[in-house]
């Protein structure tokens, strides 16, 4: 019996029955599909679909690789557009908003700065907004694009991230031109067109102009006797390359009258020169030579040359002739109501002059008082050139090694009249910065970097982009002696001017 009052411990619960482990799939022991309803017979009834599909897949992709090499190699224009721009576009989308984030090219739609009590606080957009890109167009070169600015930002941003740009989007390098209002305009160049294209030609066409008759790589049998015509402003552009963009490279002396080219020893800046030489001296123009290095540069233009100075003094007499030409012209233009040459009548316009100094520096460098004399005539002679003969027809052309200031405070003014510029490669900073910096400051990185082995690339004017890389042609001896040779009855007389002798 049990005592009244003794707690009973209460009874014991029955054990749990065991919960069945999930039905294990027969045939491989210890597999539980994952999702209801797949069993192994039915994986291994889907196996053949999976492995063909999974065949087929592979198949195709080894054939879009294959597909792709032969198109990039036998039509690369082809497969360019047909796969290299559309994966290019993906890229630019999928990585803008961390290229903006990481550059700081975001803008806000909302003050940076509060009042806070008394106090003024400026504080980081918690949701910046990133810049809108549009206009993603094919090129031939690459592609462009068009980045629409938000109110209160500036161009400046955009130009320093273009090495980002590039290296996110996996292409040669990115140029911003940031001239138009609101907006900053991209070109994309997949590749280094100057270095992976050969830029010498098959045929090197030069001669007359195209209304006249085409002309052969032969210059020698290719341009006939003509009767020289009154000029046209279409005489004054000569194409000696190749841009990066793909497009001609012109030296045009209507668009920029007056040019200054640097460029050091093995750059190009020769090889530049005989080939605007070669394409302006199978048409009615007047070439003008100033080298006072011995004439050993100008030389063998010599023959197509209206005169040719070898020496400072030289230099400084036909300087002051072509002076005198201006003021003629000047009366003129006056007499007959026109502001420039190309509004005069063809019967009496007068034929254009282009003058090409080369190696600036000896004009300017003395080592005695009658040095210093000469060195201020021929000078301002050439200043006064570069100042009053662009309406005239009277256009200079300066090369040099090295241009700094320590030539002379009139390298400074001379530099101010010269619109056009090209940089090759050159040895001091100070030349480049004078070339490209009051103009371009963005382009003298791009000229510091152009690449010594490689002979002819240069940065220069482009009108519509600003500044663009290019790479000149080369014209061997024999080609430039050839054409020389047979347009050297073109070579105009001018007043006070004796052409040098043969």
């Amino acid at each position: 019996m049990i005592a009244a009052g003794t707690v009973m411990p209460p009874a014991l619960a029955p054990p749990p029955t065991p919960t069945p482990s999930p039905s294990l799939t027969p045939g491989i022991p210890g597999f539980a599909p994952r999702f209801p309803g797949v069993t192994l017979e039915r994986l291994q009834a889907w196996l053949p679909t999976i492995i063909t599909a999974a065949v087929v897949l592979v198949a195709v992709v080894v054939a879009l690789a294959v597909l792709s090499r032969l198109l990039r190699w036998k039509a690369p224009r082809v497969h360019w557009y047909l796969i290299g721009f559309p994966l290019l576009r993906l890229r630019m989308r999928h990585s803008w908003r961390h290229l903006c984030l990481n550059a700081s090219l975001t803008g806000t739609d909302r003050p940076t700065t509060g009042q806070l009590g008394p106090l003024l606080v400026k504080g980081r957009p918690i949701m910046p907004v990133l810049p809108l890109l549009r206009r993603i167009r094919p090129r031939t070169f690459g592609a462009t694009a068009v980045i629409l600015l938000h109110p209160g930002q500036i161009p400046e941003p955009f130009v320093n991230a273009a090495e980002a740009m590039a290296h996110a989007w996996g292409v040669h390098a990115v140029r911003v031109d940031a001239r138009l209002r609101g907006r900053v305009r991209l070109t994309i160049l997949t590749a280094d067109r100057l270095i992976s294209e050969g830029t010498e030609p098959v045929t090197w066409e030069t001669g007359p102009l195209p209304r006249q008759r085409a002309v052969t790589s032969h210059p020698s049998d290719a341009i006939e006797a003509i009767t020289p015509a009154a000029a046209v402003p279409a005489d004054l552009a000569a194409e000696v390359g190749q841009r990066e963009d793909g497009q001609r490279w012109v030296i045009d002396l209507v668009t920029f009258p007056h040019w200054l080219i640097t460029g050091a020893t093995q750059s190009g800046k020769s090889t530049l020169i005989n080939a605007a030489v070669a394409r302006w001296a199978a048409r009615p123009v007047a070439l003008v030579g100033i080298d006072c290095k011995g004439g050993m540069e100008l030389a063998p233009h010599a023959p197509r040359l209206s005169a040719l100075a070898t020496g400072r003094a030289e230099a400084a007499d036909i300087l002051a002739a072509l002076v005198v030409e201006t003021q003629r012209r000047m009366g003129l233009c006056r007499q007959h109501g026109a502001r420039n040459i190309w509004q005069l009548p063809p019967e009496v316009r007068p034929v254009p002059v282009v003058v090409i100094v080369d190696e600036l520096a000896e004009l300017y460098l003395v080592a005695s008082r009658a040095d210093k004399d000469e060195a201020l005539r021929a000078t301002t002679h050439l200043l006064r050139l570069a100042q009053l003969g662009a309406a005239l027809g009277v256009h200079v052309i300066v090369a040099g090694q090295r241009v700094g200031s320590d030539l002379g405070p009139g390298v400074t003014a001379l530099r101010a009249q010269l619109a056009g510029r090209i940089c090759l490669r050159v040895n001091d900073e100070e030349t480049v910065d004078m070339t490209l910096g009051d103009l371009y400051p963005d382009a003298v990185e791009a000229a510091q970097q152009i690449d010594p082995a490689v002979k002819g690339i240069a940065v220069t004017t482009a009108d519509e982009a600003g500044w663009i890389r290019a790479r000149s042609v080369y014209l061997s001896p024999e080609q430039l002696a050839a054409v020389i040779a047979a347009t050297a009855y073109l070579a105009p007389v001018l007043p006070g001017l004796t052409p040098p002798a043969a």
